[in-house]
């Protein structure tokens, strides 16, 4: 089994954003500072291992920009191993941090087809047990990227043995649970019924309409919104939020994904949420501090606090 100390840990940025934009010019600037909230939230879904933009920033600018317009912290969230690590260590030595650890639905093929799916899953189970790693995500089910093959049914079966097993990790650990549901709305349902959801189930960036609200509603399990929200051709999302109780509805960037409108298609920073929350809070015609003190109230409750001080981990 690797180390539990890793040697990108240090590191500013171990990946950069592949361009997904189909031969288009990107704006790749990050958007000016919005106008501070007056009730802070927390980002309970980011990426900030990933460089993006014109010039990439560092972790600490990041979270440098969240804190001067209200967030008060955020989930670093893990997509595989290295990344798990990174998010798990720089949880230990920043404040502001939390960390999420597994493995991304899109990475349990690959690893399967290597025969390294179990030792992966079990350097997930290690992270899982550091004290400020908070939850178990991004995990969940991608029938999106299937391939169009003969492997198609062996990356199903992986994807479904990888999330069943973060399932049972999550509720062995006492973590929240982040799924990543993409095209696969029935069977991320069926699977948690199944195997038993986890008392804390995030889906995060809920990508639902009503009925899958109702779902989640029914179960308890909580809704994280992202810039998916603010987008003119998401209104399902909208009639979404709107049917979620609001105690079970959060806030969540995605980073250096889904920047919200009017900045979509430029690079995603936490700094970004309050055009998120003042949009959410439009939608439901409701006073954005007051929504803002629900979901800081509701995030805390999943996570627990980020006041705790930070586990010092020697090189």
């Amino acid at each position: 089994m690797p180390p539990s100390h890793d040697q990108n840990a240090g590191a500013t940025h171990i990946r950069k954003r592949s361009d997904e934009s189909g031969g288009q010019k990107r704006d790749l600037s990050y958007p000016p500072l919005p106008q501070p909230l007056t009730v802070p939230v927390y980002d309970n879904h980011t990426h900030l291992e990933i460089e993006d933009g014109e010039e990439g920033l560092d972790y600490r600018e990041h979270l440098d920009r969240a804190s001067s317009v209200g967030i008060r912290g955020v989930v670093q969230v893990g997509n595989d191993v290295a990344t798990s690590r990174w998010s798990a260590e720089i949880a230990s030595r920043e404040p502001r941090v939390l960390a999420a650890v597994a493995l991304h639905p899109n990475e349990a093929p690959k690893l399967a087809a290597a025969g390294e799916l179990h030792e992966a899953l079990a350097v997930i189970d290690e992270l899982a047990a550091r004290p400020r790693v908070r939850a178990v995500g991004e995990t969940g089910l991608d029938w999106f990227r299937l391939p169009d093959d003969d492997t198609r049914d062996s990356a199903r079966a992986a994807q479904l043995e990888s999330f069943e097993a973060h399932i049972e990790i999550a509720k062995k650990h006492n973590l929240a649970l982040q799924i990543h549901d993409r095209d696969a709305h029935d069977d991320v349902v069926a699977t948690l019924k199944r195997v038993g959801a986890p008392e804390r189930t995030v889906f995060h960036c809920f990508s639902g309409g009503p009925e899958l609200a109702t779902v989640c509603a029914e179960n308890g399990w909580y809704m994280s919104f992202a810039g998916t929200v603010t987008f003119k051709n998401a209104q399902a999302l909208r009639d979404a939020l709107i049917q979620a109780p609001r105690s079970l509805i959060m806030v969540e960037t995605d980073a250096p994904f889904l920047t919200p409108s009017p900045f979509r298609g430029r690079p995603n920073s936490p700094y970004l949420i309050p055009h998120t929350l003042r949009s959410m809070a439009e939608t439901l015609g409701t006073d954005v501090g007051m929504l803002a003190a629900q979901i800081t109230s509701t995030t805390e409750l999943v996570y627990g606090t980020w006041e705790s001080d930070p586990i010092r981990i020697e090189a």
